[in-house]
């Protein structure tokens, strides 16, 4: 069998996961539980039934499709999917017209993915941009992972591995020196705080934050909420460890709910995180905390 990753999105023209103008592969599997989970699809290594009420029409051909009885039609409560009864033959998707199902992950070669990073070889070479691989934690895969990286290398593409840093340092040290960027996610530096938030402590994230300043260039990037990990004391610290490691950026990204929905669509329940956008004022104030450190500091990227 040749090797295969699961991949849930491929973005193209994507212009906030790394310089220029670039192509963000998101690949699926994840060891954190992150309360505020943007990409809840993203969690599970394999594919999963993927559901969008507010397109369904009711017309049955789900139901009808399901060999294992698991889709029913409710009166009151319109289509009902029974998942411990779904094998994932994913024929309801096929059935379905008006696109209320799908499936969140698909098995690509890294030949498959190079086919789509290819389309944009011009715009990466004019902007100054390139590949970047996300997830979920790509490092989940890494075997698949490093081929992709090494054909991208082939090509002469810059890559970018967008990361939580919760993976063996082997691991590390085997993927990092193919890429050219390292986006390394800072969620708290509080090891107890951490594992509220993430489900696991911070202890193998910063030991490896280092060991990848010390292989590639490297960004931090903060997912910033109100009341949790947006003091000014906390961004000085996070500042001052960037400075002490030669981290040259510093990305603070505000808090959104935009993930809330994706919850529910593949079958999982929603920790209910309630979350606070900081605003513009207090991140601004973030930022100049960051450059009075000497690097640099982004909003938003």
């Amino acid at each position: 069998m040749p090797l295969q990753g699961t991949v849930f999105n491929i973005q193209r023209f994507s212009t906030h996961d790394g310089p220029g103008i670039r192509t963000t592969v998101f690949l699926k599997g994840c060891p954190l539980r992150c309360l505020w989970c943007a990409n809840p699809e993203s969690q599970v290594l394999a594919p999963q039934l993927m559901t969008r009420d507010i397109k369904c029409t009711g017309c049955g051909a789900c139901v009808e499709a399901c060999s294992r009885g698991a889709i029913v039609l409710s009166v009151d409560h319109g289509r009902i999917i029974h998942r411990d009864q779904c094998d994932l033959c994913f024929e309801c998707v096929d059935a379905c017209l008006y696109k209320a199902l799908s499936v969140a992950g698909e098995l690509k070669t890294p030949e498959s993915v190079m086919e789509t990073v290819k389309r944009d070889e011009v715009f990466y070479r004019n902007s100054g941009g390139g590949v970047t691989f996300s997830g979920g934690e790509p490092l989940v895969q890494h075997d698949f992972l490093y081929e992709v990286l090494a054909a991208c290398r082939q090509e002469g593409f810059h890559t970018a591995l967008d990361t939580t840093g919760h993976a063996p340092p082997r691991v590390l040290e085997k993927i990092l020196p193919l890429a050219d960027l390292a986006l390394f996610d800072i969620k708290h530096l509080d090891p107890a705080q951490h594992k509220i938030l993430t489900g696991v402590d911070n202890k193998l994230i910063l030991e490896n934050a280092r060991l990848a300043a010390n292989i590639t260039r490297t960004w931090f990037r903060l997912p910033l909420m109100g009341g949790v990990n947006d003091s000014e004391e906390e961004i000085s610290r996070v500042a001052a460890m960037a400075r002490e490691w030669g981290v040259e950026k510093i990305s603070l990204l505000p808090f959104h709910q935009g993930g809330e929905p994706k919850w529910a669509q593949v079958g999982l329940k929603s920790p209910g995180f309630v979350g606070h956008t900081p605003d513009d004022e207090h991140v601004e104030r973030l930022a100049q905390i960051i450059r009075d450190n000497g690097i640099v500091a982004g909003i938003r990227s």
